[in-house]
């Protein structure tokens, strides 16, 4: 596969301070511009970095996002990266700055975060609650009100709430809602629900908008892949009958949403639903997958091991496999802490600092005075909340320099950015030479 154009690296708009209160940052680091960070010349495993700590391969990150983007633009979809995953603004702009239409949020914090940041063009694909929630909505709507908006909502109770908190505030614009139709998450579950909130949407007197239909088809997944792909096809088939009732209600000129697709099954959402959005004329495919950008060595890896056998990723007019194609770009440091016996190490790394939800962490290189040496036969076998327990096989537990020992680094792969990257409050963005390069600043809460 070629590539186009040189990668463009995420930047950072607004340096963060950086001290020895964050995680990677030497002891004794008096606070400076984060800006500024590159001078330093840090390498997690050269022994000055406090441990552990989470570094985001910048090319990698990079390659990823123009690898997707070219896909996205290739079938004629769109995407707006959901940004939970890192809640690090600086890459969510990178990501609309190299193509992507807007950014995905969660939450009304969340948004805050990202219209904060100049993102303006939101989804939160999740529904905000009720009276409660629309009231803390159009307050932040109130602060931000040339926000480009869409909100889930699946009840008629939502819409009230969300009708009652507009006409409450009428200098607001009218807010996007999008009915959200569902299997084993939220979303209307019949046709005959997601019609009822259209009637409620459009019933609101011009506060609320009907803008299109939203799902999210990973919920649906089974353990069972011929069962998972019965009730994700069944999923989108509601939601394309849905898409063509909202069509009609607001006619063939007005500009309308349908958006789904996280990053393990958008195949099977660009199969079904982007020849009805091309047939449309005035509708966007809005696809949005988050995790891909990061992808990782677990669950990820055996996502994009499944694609692969679906055949479901071409670029160029050609399959790939989007298992080689995509790199994991995430990497966690730690210091071996103890060799309390034969063939078992204890790192100095836990259930606070790495992701397990989805799997364990996987060993993938071992560092001796910022040298790396041949990485050992071992894996993660269990965690407590600041020790990784690792496991050596008998016999190849060795390498050319010796047994793995105290004071060694351990590279990881993790399992789930999602449930790892909420750890820190930096991310270090490193560069070809593993040298930290970036700073960029999360923002979780």
């Amino acid at each position: 596969m070629t590539t186009s154009a040189p990668l463009l690296l995420p930047t950072v708009a607004k340096p963060v301070e950086l001290d020895d209160l964050i995680r990677g940052v030497p002891p004794g680091t008096a606070g400076f511009d984060g800006g500024q960070v590159a001078s330093r010349r840090w390498h997690p495993a050269d022994g000055n970095m406090s441990l552990p700590v989470l570094t985001l391969d910048t090319a990698a990150f990079a390659a990823n996002r123009d690898l997707f983007l070219r896909y996205v633009r290739e079938h004629g979809v769109a995407v707006a990266p959901h940004a939970k995953t890192p809640m690090a603004p600086d890459l969510a702009r990178s990501l609309v700055e190299a193509g992507a239409w807007g950014t995905t949020v969660a939450d009304t914090r969340q948004a805050s975060v990202m219209l904060r940041a100049g993102l303006d063009r939101l989804i939160l694909a999740n529904e905000v609650g009720g009276l409660g929630g629309a009231r803390r909505l159009a307050a932040l709507i109130a602060t931000h009100p040339h926000g480009e908006l869409y909100v889930f909502a699946d009840s008629v109770a939502a819409v009230a709430a969300l009708a009652r908190a507009w006409r409450e505030n009428a200098e607001l614009p009218p807010l996007r809602i999008l009915v959200e139709t569902g299997a084993a998450r939220a979303g209307a579950r019949t046709t005959s629900d997601a019609e009822a909130i259209a009637d409620a949407i459009t019933a609101a007197e011009g506060r609320l908008l009907l803008a299109g239909v939203a799902t999210y088809e990973g919920a649906a997944a089974r353990p069972d892949p011929q069962r998972t792909d019965e009730v994700i096809s069944g999923l989108l088939s509601m939601t394309a009958d849905m898409f063509l009732r909202v069509r009609a209600r607001v006619g063939g000129e007005t500009p309308l949403i349908l958006t789904a697709g996280g990053s393990v099954f958008f195949d099977k959402v660009v199969a079904s639903l982007a020849p009805l959005v091309a047939a449309d004329g005035k509708a966007t495919l809005v696809l949005r997958s988050g995790a891909i950008y990061f992808h990782d060595h677990g669950v990820y890896d055996r996502a994009l091991d499944q694609l692969d056998a679906r055949h479901g990723f071409a670029v160029g007019g050609a399959e790939v496999s989007a298992r080689k194609a995509f790199r994991p770009a995430l990497r966690l440091w730690a210091e071996v802490l103890s060799r309390p016996e034969p063939g078992l190490a204890i790192c100095g790394m836990g259930m606070r600092d790495v992701s397990f939800d989805q799997g364990f962490p996987i060993v993938l290189g071992l560092w001796r005075d910022g040298r790396r040496l041949t990485s050992p036969a071992a894996r993660v076998v269990k965690l407590n909340d600041q020790h990784a327990f690792i496991e050596m096989e008998r016999g190849v537990e060795t390498d050319r320099d010796g047994d793995i020992a105290v004071g060694d680094v351990i590279e990881f792969g993790i399992s789930h950015p999602c449930t790892c990257l909420d750890r820190y409050r930096v991310m270090f963005g490193v560069d070809e030479t593993g040298h930290v390069s970036h700073a960029f600043p999360t923002f979780f809460g």
